[in-house]
This record gives structure tokens, C-alpha cells and sequence, in this order.
């Protein structure tokens, strides 16, 4: 049972469209085999129809004989009209209980009494009188074990087998029993088959999924225009909104999405106008407390006071800087990436700071200060901890990689993801005295995803730490005022 299952598992497709198709496919198919039994009364019925009239004339025609001779006789007729397929005997009288005939054997049997009737003479009590009584009325099968399906499938020339009991003028019951074929009509069952198959079962699955298909692709379309556009949110907070039109469901489900767009643009912005004005306070306090460092008396804790304002002072700028950064307020244009390469490793000279630069790339379309800002930091970061940094830029028709090498002690592979998270500093191997705040990575990383682009970080193969900007080249769409990352 579990591996039938696992094998259900496996075969039950993965997409939406697929399960719907697959659904009204095999809806389709349960209707038809529902169906199916009128394909099979109909053809039952084209079967037994004349073995059914042949049978019914033949034995009215004995009846007509059996009353016309005297009663002494009718030994010697009934063996000259009988025969292998056709023999009538007498019987002491009708059966107790007639075997129930089922569906289509009572059809048959309806009409074999309708032509016998009318063979008789055509008296509405003609059967009445002789009390026929129909015992079967069937088709006759080529083996003992083998279905009415099979037969009317394989066999050309259906016969049909009859038991009949019949009362004659003068009391004496007889019965017969019959075995009539086609009369050298073949019914063509394999021609009917395919014909069946054909038009019933091959051509109406074609239109189904014809249908299907047009039908999933009206369904998921819509379904597909949201999931885009909550790909194009998580890269731009600020994408244009879904189109509020179609069918009810769909006008909901983007009044919804539309919605909670525009919930997460006021959280964004309330959350960056706290942090900015708490930012912005601290700075009048730190203020006052560094005039009133200056009356103190002593110069050792003037000194000791300085250095901890001086370092909340900072830290109050990282974040006022990690606030403004945290989205892109500039408009996109070409940026020579070679142009700000150099003007970085120049900046970097006049503080006595070491930056190799080696390849070149073509201009791409940026944001150019935040740009400028995700290589200062990540530039400074190589030459604050590794004393020297080698940029290494790499370009193709996709995209852009800048890698940058420094010779630090590098960062431990359990910790190298949450080295890019905020605020996050790794004690054990950056230095708190060299002044950085655990900001400078985390807003490279915010900068490159606001460009579609990705921030990774490895270990060299000896030493220090490589950390690879990758920008594409050709993105999505882009608003040319604000976009978030």
C-alpha cells in the first residue's frame, strides 16, 4: 500500500494547471465509462436483434404446424423440424418459476414475443392463449467462461441462444430451444470498437484537454501575475501595484496584495523615521555631556569620559548612515564601475590605505552613490582588518563581479552568514578599537540586493577574507525615484 502510494505520489503532477487537467481528464473518463453501458445496450441490442426475429419466426412457424396435424402425429413432426440448432419437445407443462432474465435479455425477449406474436396471427391475446413464457434469451458464447463484453469485442457473427415454452390449441406444452446467428451479417465488432474508441474516448480526451488547457491557462494567469509581482516586491518595495480587474476572486486577491504593499512601505517608512529621530536626539545629549567631560577635573577622566562619547557618538552616525542607505533615493543611470574603482583606491591612498585594482568592466546601469558606498565599505573592511586590499573585477555580457581579498585572520565558516547581518561584530577576530560597529557589510549586502545583484563572503584558500559582488546587468523593472531594497 505505502509503495502504491509512493508511486501515486510521484505521478500526481507538481503544478496547479497540471492537477486541473489531470482532474477534468479523469472526470471525463469516469463519465464515459459511466456511459459506456449505452455503447454496450446498443450494440447487445444490434446482436441479438436478428438471431432474435429468426428464432421468433422459426418457432411460430412450427406452432402453425404442430396445430394444423392431429395429435398422433406430432411425434413424427416434432423430429423432422427439429435439428441441432432448433428442437422442440413436449413437456408435461410450463416451468414453476421462469429464471429471471436480466436488462438486456428482457429487450430481447420483448421483441422475440413481438414477433412471435404477430407470427401467430397478430392477435393481441394470441400469447396469452399459447401462455409463452420466455426461459432465455441471451448470447451464445464461444467458451463457457466468457463474457457478453468479449463476445460482441471478438466475434463477428453473434449468436443467440433461446429457451421458449408455448402451450398449443389443445393443451400440450412444448419447449423449444433455439440457436440463430447473423443470417451472414457480420456486425463488424472491431470496426465498431475502434469506431468507439475513435470518437467516444480519443477524440473527446483531445478536446477535454484542449479545453483544459485553454481553460488552466485563463485560471493561472492571474495566478501568475501575483506570484510575479510578489517576486518584484521582495526586490522593489515600491513596484507598481496589481491591476484590479477580472473575476471576484482575483479582484480580492490583488486588492489584498495591493494592500499589504502599501502596510509594508508605512512600516518601512515609520521604522526609518524612528530610527532617524531617535538618531538625530542622542546627538543633543552627547553633546552636553561632552562640554560638562570638559569641566571635570581630573585629565584621566576627562580622557576615559571622551572615548565612550566619542564611540556613542559614532555609533549614533552608523546608524543615522545604515537608515539613509537602507533604501535607494537616487535615480539609475550609468556608472563607470573602472572610474569609481579608482576614486576609491585614491581616497584610500591619502589615509595611507593599500588597493590593487586588476580587470576592467564596462559602464552598467546603478545607483551610483549607494554603489560607491557597498565598495567604500567593503574596501575599508579589507583594509581595516587584512591592512590592504585587492579588487579583482571581472566582466561578461550578464553581469559584473568585483571580488575583494584582504590578508585579515578571516572569519570562522559557522559565522560568515551573520557577519552580514546588522550590528553584528565577531569579537574574537575583528578588534572593537579599530571602530567599526558590525554596519559596513550589512549595508554592501542591502545595496546589492537593492540591485539585484548578491553579496557573498568566503574565506581565501589561506588566508583573509574574499568578498564577491555580483551585479547583473540586465534586471527588472525599475522606478527611477525610489526603490527599496
Amino acid at each position: 500500500m505505502r509503495r502504491l502510494a509512493a508511486v501515486l505520489q510521484r505521478l500526481w503532477p507538481r503544478s496547479l494547471s497540471g492537477r486541473l487537467a489531470l482532474v477534468l481528464v479523469l472526470g471525463m473518463l469516469a463519465a464515459q465509462a459511466l456511459t459506456g453501458t449505452i455503447w454496450y445496450d446498443m450494440r447487445y441490442g444490434k446482436a441479438m436483434e436478428i438471431p432474435t426475429r429468426l428464432a421468433a419466426t422459426r418457432l411460430a412457424d412450427a406452432v402453425r404446424m404442430l396445430d394444423a396435424v392431429p395429435a398422433a402425429s406430432r411425434p413424427a413432426m416434432l423430429a423432422a423440424i427439429s435439428s441441432a440448432d432448433f428442437n422442440v419437445r413436449a413437456v408435461d407443462g410450463p416451468a414453476a418459476t421462469p429464471p429471471p432474465l436480466d436488462r438486456n435479455d428482457v429487450f430481447s425477449s420483448e421483441l422475440f414475443l413481438d414477433v412471435l406474436r404477430q407470427r401467430l396471427g397478430g392477435q393481441a391475446d394470441e400469447l396469452a392463449h399459447h401462455g409463452v413464457r420466455v426461459l432465455a434469451s441471451e448470447l451464445a458464447h464461444a467458451a463457457p467462461r466468457e463474457g457478453n463484453w468479449l463476445t460482441l469485442l471478438r466475434d463477428p457473427f453473434p449468436t443467440g441462444h433461446f429457451v421458449v415454452q408455448l402451450r398449443l390449441h389443445d393443451g400440450t406444452w412444448l419447449q423449444a430451444q433455439a440457436r440463430e446467428g447473423q443470417a451472414g451479417m457480420s456486425t463488424a465488432p472491431r470496426a465498431a470498437a475502434i469506431d468507439y474508441l475513435l470518437r467516444i474516448y480519443v477524440l473527446r480526451i483531445a478536446a477535454i484537454l484542449l479545453l483544459a488547457w485553454l481553460a488552466v491557462r485563463l485560471v493561472m494567469q492571474p495566478l501568475g501575475k501575483l506570484a510575479s509581482a510578489a517576486d518584484k516586491l521582495g526586490e522593489n518595495i515600491f513596484s507598481p501595484p496589481l491591476g484590479t480587474h477580472g473575476p471576484t476572486e482575483v479582484r480580492k486577491a490583488s486588492q489584498a496584495f495591493n494592500a499589504m504593499q502599501r502596510r509594508l512601505i508605512d512600516n518601512i517608512a515609520e521604522r526609518t523615521r524612528f530610527l532617524a529621530a531617535v538618531s538625530h536626539d542622542l546627538r543633543s545629549p552627547i553633546t552636553r555631556m561632552k562640554l560638562r567631560t570638559e569641566l571635570l577635573p581630573g585629565e584621566g577622566e576627562r580622557v576615559k569620559f571622551r572615548r565612550d562619547l566619542d564611540e556613542m557618538d559614532a555609533l549614533v552616525g552608523a546608524t543615522l548612515t545604515m537608515v539613509q542607505d537602507s533604501g535607494l533615493h537616487e535615480q539609475r543611470q550609468m556608472v563607470d564601475i573602472d572610474s569609481l574603482l579608482a576614486s576609491l583606491r585614491s581616497d584610500c591612498a591619502e589615509t595611507g590605505g593599500q588597493v590593487s585594482i586588476t580587470g576592467q568592466a564596462a559602464p552598467l546601469p546603478a545607483h551610483p552613490r549607494s554603489l560607491k558606498r557597498c565598495l567604500q565599505n567593503i574596501v575599508d573592511n579589507a583594509i581595516r582588518y587584512g591592512g590592504a586590499a585587492r579588487v579583482l573585477v571581472q566582466d561578461d555580457a550578464s553581469e559584473v563581479t568585483i571580488e575583494v581579498r584582504d590578508d585579515g585572520p578571516g572569519i570562522p565558516e559557522a559565522l560568515l552568514q551573520r557577519a552580514l547581518e546588522p550590528f553584528y561584530r565577531l569579537e574574537t577576530s575583528r578588534n572593537a578599537a579599530t571602530g567599526g560597529f558590525g554596519l559596513g557589510l550589512s549595508i554592501a549586502q542591502t545595496v546589492a540586493l537593492a540591485h539585484h545583484g548578491e553579496l557573498s563572503l568566503r574565506n581565501g584558500e589561506e588566508r583573509g577574507l574574499v568578498v564577491t559582488l555580483v551585479l547583473p546587468r540586465a534586471s527588472g523593472q525599475w522606478r527611477p525615484e525610489h526603490a527599496q531594497a
